[in-house]
């Protein structure tokens, strides 16, 4: 049964220093729960109002299912995993780096975005969202169970990196012109601020996205969908 310490420990995991201590997240949904299920990610509890999984579960209501759910219409379970332990960085092949990435919804899509593209390492700055927010976790669908996510001193990682940085600025080399290579670090910046001066310090190739409107008004690019177009790009090549 649901008890009270299973709804102070969900409800305590809605806060980023909560699931450090307890390294424990939450899941949300059948297809999520099932995604991390069928990976490394080992199950710590599992609440749901119908018997769909093939893992030990509690079977709740509806009403029980509202208590821990962080969603305004809850869905029929909520699971809570635990957090991995840190796995070394490859540094072979194409890296993704946000720099100060704070919106989850735009965390959780670049998340997805990686998945598609087979990007294997994110890499965060230490004032990126967490990857373990709820709202985060939801948005990836469960591509988070595929891609490798670390937060780190940026700028020092980057200073001691031996392949090419990237970088989008309104003045780089137009994307669409240029040969891109199979492996290097893209870094995506700040959804007001865009990549922040330090980090631009240590872009070796600086490139754009051209704009194609007739005004050339819109002054900047969504971060997700710039890592869209940059991570299309340099998989077509």
């Amino acid at each position: 049964m649901l008890t009270k310490s299973h709804i102070k420990l969900i409800t305590s995991l809605k806060q980023k220093k909560f699931r450090q201590q307890e390294q424990l997240f939450v899941v949300e949904g059948v297809k999520g729960i099932k995604e991390f299920l069928n990976s490394d990610f080992k199950l710590h509890l599992l609440f749901s109002t119908e018997t769909v999984f093939d893992a030990e579960m509690i079977v709740v209501t509806d009403k029980e299912l509202q208590k821990i759910s962080n969603l305004k219409t809850p869905n029929t379970a909520v699971a809570v995993f635990h957090i991995p332990k840190k796995k070394t960085i490859e540094s072979n092949g194409l890296l993704l780096a946000l720099d100060d990435v704070r919106d989850p919804g735009n965390l959780g899509t670049i998340i997805r975005l990686c998945d598609w593209f087979g990007i294997k390492n994110l890499i965060c700055s230490t004032a990126t969202v967490d990857c373990y927010n709820s709202k985060v976790v939801q948005a990836t669908m469960g591509s988070l169970t595929r891609v490798a996510i670390e937060y780190v001193d940026l700028y020092a990682y980057l200073d001691t990196c031996e392949n090419d940085v990237f970088g989008t600025f309104m003045d780089g080399n137009n994307i669409y012109k240029e040969t891109l290579p199979e492996k290097g670090i893209i870094v995506m910046g700040n959804e007001a601020n865009g990549i922040s001066k330090p980090i631009e310090n240590l872009v070796t190739k600086k490139l754009s996205i051209p704009r194609f409107g007739a005004l050339k008004a819109t002054e900047s690019l969504n971060v997700a969908t710039a890592a869209s177009i940059v991570l299309s790009e340099f998989r077509r090549t």
